[in-house]
């Protein structure tokens, strides 16, 4: 009898709420929306919430349950996201995780000298051009944090970087609506045609409401504007438990899911079928020093929670991993945050898991801490393949044949099978004498060569036509703002 695909392999799964848990989690959710509601008060939002039903008073929104459910029902359940050369590279479904680098946070962390200094546009070409080369990143984020450029269109001209540089889909912020523009028109420009742009969407956005519960204008103009124009947003809020958010876990992930899919009713109502991605950022508040840690376990769990509500609304699922409240990328604290929290992510099946590369709670990046968390999610992707068991596995006439006392050094069976095993290119696994004849390389050397060898990279150039178009968009961004 032929077995399928699911009964030979037995993926590993993370489940932190039962079912019962979730449908309470849900009905709350439902409560808070109807009865609390959200704070709104750009003009057309409002508009289109009151005409389809919400109770809206003055900039207060109370959205009813129905509304919420039809909201979910229209949303797509599955989204692709393309490369720059337009080939499909992600398919959000399911339990696959999808893992993003973090391009740029406020600091950067020289990788070969560890200073420690302002974030430049130079830096994102880096850390681009090294997050496009490491295989276990599917896509990356762009901040636009850069010191080095006008403040005021920052956020365009980083975004035009990691599009030359990076091939992957790029998940992009940014400060104002005229910033969406901007990008979705390099976006579109690459991709050849709005058409051809929504087959495979190369950039999505990120949206995130004001916890508690308030969305401000320009963030829901940019959410607009993307639901018109077809482009992926994820919906993230930003929730601090005891200080944003209720210090229960359970309560952060109500308003949480509350405040994510009010964006998403928002979106829906401008067009049916507007691609969202529920998600948020549900972490803690430490009380010691307030800040919004980036690598509690308690933000794992109450992360792997939400992909639960997120399957339950049969929703694609944005949420966060691979970074660290430690300062440098070899402090063991950066390692262990960074490993439990891939790991958590993977096992929960989030499907996308951006913050990959962060420090200092998202103010540092490090190219170092960017390889090093490549070799840790290889060995989470090793992990989550769980084990092949069918006859040829089992290998019961092979166990027979050798018998007791045997060895399987030469059998044919081990050389077709050996290279199932995990190896890696950074990791020692020599005995003493061996390393010390190899010269006593110790890891943090072996990885600052391999980060240098992926700096000096080069990435597939855009066309030359495409190029100088982005060039001269730019140069027209700098003569409207002034510089």
């Amino acid at each position: 009898m032929l077995m399928s695909y699911r009964e030979l392999y037995n993926k590993p799964t993370l489940n932190v709420l039962s079912q019962q848990q979730i449908e309470q989690i849900h009905l709350a959710t439902m409560e808070v929306l109807e009865r609390t509601g959200v704070r709104i008060t750009h003009p057309k939002a409002l508009e289109l919430l009151d005409g389809a039903g919400a109770r809206v008073n003055g900039n207060r929104v109370r959205i009813p349950a129905q509304m919420v459910e039809d909201a979910i029902h229209t949303s797509p359940s599955r989204l692709a996201l393309g490369k720059r050369n337009g080939e499909p590279a992600i398919f959000l479904e399911d339990n696959r995780s999808w893992f993003g680098a973090g391009l740029d946070g406020a600091d950067y962390l020289n990788p070969v000298t560890d200073e420690r200094r302002r974030f430049t546009s130079e830096d994102c070409r880096v850390t681009a051009t090294i997050s496009n080369a490491l295989s276990n990143y599917s896509w990356s984020m762009i901040l636009g944090l850069a010191a080095d450029v006008p403040a005021d269109i920052a956020d365009r001209l980083i975004a035009k970087q990691a599009l030359t540089y990076c091939e992957k889909p790029l998940f992009f912020c940014c400060q104002d609506p005229d910033s969406a523009c901007a990008i979705y028109d390099m976006a579109v420009l690459i991709a050849g045609s709005e058409e051809r742009f929504r087959q495979a969407p190369t950039i999505a956005a990120i949206s995130s409401a004001i916890s508690p519960l308030s969305w401000d204008d320009d963030t829901l103009e940019k959410a607009i504007f993307c639901a018109e124009k077809g482009i992926p947003q994820a919906l993230i809020p930003g929730l601090q438990a005891g200080a944003t958010s209720p210090a229960t876990f359970a309560g952060t992930i109500v308003q949480g899911s509350a405040e994510s899919l009010g964006g998403l009713v928002v979106a829906q109502l401008v067009r049916t079928g507007a691609p969202v991605i529920y998600g948020a950022f549900t972490t803690i508040m430490d009380m010691a020093t307030a800040i919004f840690s980036y690598g509690a376990p308690e933000m794992n769990l109450m992360t792997a929670a939400m992909v639960q509500m997120a399957k339950h609304y049969n929703l694609p699922f944005f949420g966060t991993a691979g970074c660290s409240d430690a300062k440098f990328h070899d402090d063991p604290q950066a390692v262990i945050e960074a490993t439990f929290s891939c790991l958590s992510s993977a096992l929960s099946g989030a499907n996308l898991v951006h913050d990959l590369g962060l420090l200092d709670h998202s103010a540092l990046i490090s190219p170092n801490y960017l390889v090093l968390i490549d070799e840790i999610l290889s060995m989470v992707n090793q992990y989550m393949r769980g084990i092949l068991v069918n006859d040829e596995t089992l290998a019961l006439d092979l166990i027979d044949r050798v018998g007791p006392g045997g060895h399987y050094m030469e059998e044919e069976h081990t050389m077709q099978h050996f290279r199932d095993v995990w190896y890696s290119d950074l990791f020692d696994r020599t005995n003493y004498e061996e390393w010390i004849e190899q010269g006593s390389i110790h890891f943090t050397e072996r990885l600052r060569e391999k980060t240098r060898k992926l700096m000096d990279l080069n990435t597939e150039p855009l066309p030359t036509e495409i190029i100088k178009e982005m060039d001269r968009m730019a140069k027209h961004w700098l003569r409207d703002s002034g510089h």
